[in-house]
């Protein structure tokens, strides 16, 4: 029988209820205890790394997280987070830079209803999760929610309340699961060692924006990273009414990184489509996201951060594709 770490985080699946609202309270065990039926998919240990509601995880929290997966590699032939969905996307994208090429599959998952609850769609997700993470064929980091397995840089928790509450951006679902039966649509090719990263660099920015934004803005966020993703506007547009073009130049000759996105969800970028963003990527040493998330971008310039600042090997690593995280270059 295959053997599962479960790394318990907090998050709503371990949520009970208080005086001041859900907060977690369950440990992974307690989580483990109410699901008997996972016995007989893998044997379970449990580690309860913290107790957090995912709004207050951070990118420490990711390199803890990894932590525990490399000191626990050789011991396990699959492990699984449990965490909260809110900010479940952002650390998906961030496991996949910090755990890289993993022959065994780091599974995240949750809930939207407390797992204490009858209505909780936590005792599904669990079990879902614990036998993708104990077959043979499940590589890399992946997020298991409502029977769908979405790639780590491309799940965005795109409903608040409802079950299904996470979609795979710009990608197809690698899989689906249905009662005992994985269904996979795309198998993932794992060659060579697993890579860990111990250090990235969190002074990573996002900047929304919006019509008639203050150029101070811009500049206070770009004063204030090393690193900044710029969500513009259609395929990649940057306004023509203010400073933002010389601001982001001036930025680059800083030597800060700078990459150009979109915010919308899907489809991606293409800068190179209208004068209002072809004109700075033709002048400017900018990165520019195509079908990538924001998720994504945000969590792969705090990996290259924390390796260099230099734009050419910048570009390098940001366009080599991890986790699936990138087709359009």
């Amino acid at each position: 029988m295959k053997k599962v770490l479960l790394i318990a985080t907090g998050g709503t699946i371990a949520s009970v209820n208080t005086d001041d609202g859900l907060a977690p309270g369950l440990t992974g065990e307690m989580l483990v205890e109410l699901i008997p039926e996972i016995k007989d998919i893998a044997e379970v240990t449990c580690l309860q790394l913290f107790n957090m509601d995912s709004t207050n995880i951070r990118p420490a929290h990711w390199l803890l997280i990894g932590e525990c997966i490399k000191e626990n590699y050789l011991k396990y032939d699959g492990f699984v987070i449990t965490h909260g969905t809110d900010t479940m996307a952002y650390t998906a994208a961030g496991l996949s830079y910090i755990v890289q090429n993993s022959k065994k599959p780091v599974v995240l998952t949750g809930s939207q209803v407390p797992i204490s609850s009858l209505s909780s769609d936590g005792r599904i997700n669990m079990t879902d999760a614990i036998r993708y993470a104990a077959d043979e064929n499940s590589h890399n980091v992946n997020v298991v929610f409502a029977g769908r397995v979405i790639k780590g840089t491309r799940a965005r928790k795109n409903y608040t309340r409802s079950l299904a509450a996470f979609g795979s951006i710009n990608y197809p679902e690698i899989a689906r699961i249905q009662g005992n039966t994985i269904i996979r649509y795309i198998n993932e090719d794992v060659k060579g060692d697993v890579i860990f990263t111990d250090y990235i660099n969190p002074n990573v920015g996002l900047l929304k924006l919006i019509p008639g934004i203050s150029n101070k803005v811009m500049e206070f966020v770009i004063d204030s990273h090393d690193g900044l993703v710029v969500e513009g506007f259609g395929v990649g547009g940057l306004p023509e009414y203010s400073d933002y073009t010389d601001q982001i130049l001036k930025a680059v000759e800083k030597g800060k990184l700078i990459v150009m996105t979109t915010q919308v969800t899907n489809e991606g970028s293409d800068m190179s489509i209208y004068k209002v963003g072809n004109k700075l990527k033709k002048e400017a040493n900018v990165l520019e996201t195509h079908d990538m998330t924001s998720e994504a971008a945000i969590a792969k310039l705090m990996w290259i951060l924390g390796t260099t600042s230099d734009y050419k090997k910048a570009k390098k690593m940001f366009y080599s594709q991890v986790n699936s995280d990138i087709l359009v270059n």
